[in-house]
């Protein structure tokens, strides 16, 4: 038995072993050659200059003014601007509301321009100096169509803001935007110009023209603020924000330049001399159509007309509606406000308006814009 055994064992050996061989045919040769150096590379080509070597950088001017120097340069004329104004709950009982947003100093006896939006309707406007000190504000003067404000405050010596030319701006140039954001204080904010002469229309009837669009970061509260090139002018005030889902880097600022004679309109008179038609007005649209029974479905419906206005005294009535102005078609509210705006006062126009279902034609002379 033992035998046996041992011959099993041995048989079985001699299998495994040969399993092992058989296997090894799968493996690569093993390269028992010793290795070899390659000879150097040898180059054939000619230098192209020996002498030359890299320029140098001593003196290289430094390529954009430091954000820092530029910020540093006109935060003395910046400040905050808080707000109360009475609210009204659903059941009618007024409540204090606050709201906060930003201004820029532009005459050191206390002249300060923001937002007509910041300061509307406010009951109290309080102005925060940069370095601390707190002033009520003596004079508000507002135009609702720019969206522009005047807030005159009892301070003297203030640092001022120099104004810049916004003609003079590029698209890509850099810009430093500077103000209240979120009613936290000053902060800076920094981008470039995306965009120039953009018209975008902010509510029904209202459209603001020659906007400066920039990346920089403008959120609430910076309305009012200066947007200021890399020497530190005032070339636009920043106003309004696109906020929606998607939406990135779409900020705008009314052009220094488009503000100016407004400011000094403001400043000069209290507010704006434009021509004037002296209506309400209400765009078209599918609830005009069903409300009012009208037989057109565009132009510029009339809401009220002002007494002794030129549109009274040229026989315009509430509830026309105008669809044609000086042979230019109107479509809606906006269409009108800038027609108007583009004649002069004492000039004599022609409206084309719908009434009930007649077709109707009347001469206005447009008149000066009364105070508001």
């Amino acid at each position: 038995m033992k035998k046996l055994n041992l011959k099993y064992l041995l048989a079985c050996l001699v299998i495994i072993v040969s399993l092992f061989i058989t296997s090894g045919c799968l493996l690569p040769p093993v390269d028992t050659t010793p290795p070899t150096n390659p000879p150097p590379a040898t180059s054939t080509a000619n230098p192209i200059d020996p002498g030359w070597t890299p320029p140098s950088t001593d003196g290289q001017n430094q390529i954009l003014p430091s954000i820092a120097d530029v910020v540093a340069l006109v935060r003395p004329s910046v400040v905050a601007i808080n707000t109360e104004y009475t609210s009204y709950d659903i059941f009618n009982r007024p409540f204090t509301q606050q709201g906060a947003g930003s201004g820029w100093i532009i005459d050191e006896d206390g002249l300060i321009v923001t937002n007509n939006h910041v300061v509307e309707n406010a009951d109290s406007v309080t102005v925060t100096l940069v370095d601390g000190r707190t002033f009520s504000a003596e004079t508000v003067r507002t135009d609702q169509l720019s969206d522009l404000a005047i807030v005159k405050v009892n301070a003297g010596n203030l640092s001022a803001a120099k104004v810049g030319d916004s003609d003079a701006l590029r698209v890509g140039d850099w810009v430093v935007a500077i103000g209240n954001s979120l009613g936290m204080g000053i902060s800076a904010t920094k981008g470039i110009v995306s965009a120039q002469g953009v018209s975008l229309s902010v509510s029904a009837g209202q459209t603001q023209e020659d906007l400066i669009q920039t990346d920089a970061a403008i959120n609430p509260g910076n309305s009012g603020g200066p947007l200021v090139n890399m020497s530190g002018e005032v070339i636009g005030i920043n106003s309004i924000k696109i906020a929606q889902v998607g939406v990135e880097g779409m900020g705008y600022a009314i052009s220094s330049n488009t503000a100016q004679p407004i400011i000094q309109q403001l400043v000069q008179q209290g507010y704006v001399i434009r021509p004037w038609l002296g209506v309400g007005l209400y765009t078209v649209d599918q609830y005009a159509v069903l409300r009012y029974s009208l037989a057109i479905d565009k132009g510029a419906l009339i809401t009220e007309v002002a007494a002794g206005s030129p549109a009274d005294e040229a026989g315009i009535q509430a509830g026309d509606v105008i669809t044609g102005f000086e042979g230019e078609e109107i479509t809606s509210a906006d269409d009108l406000i800038q027609a108007i705006q583009s004649h002069e006062i004492g000039q004599s126009v022609k409206i084309t308006f719908w009434r009930g279902d007649s077709q109707n034609t009347t001469l206005v002379t447009l008149a000066e814009s009364p105070p508001s």
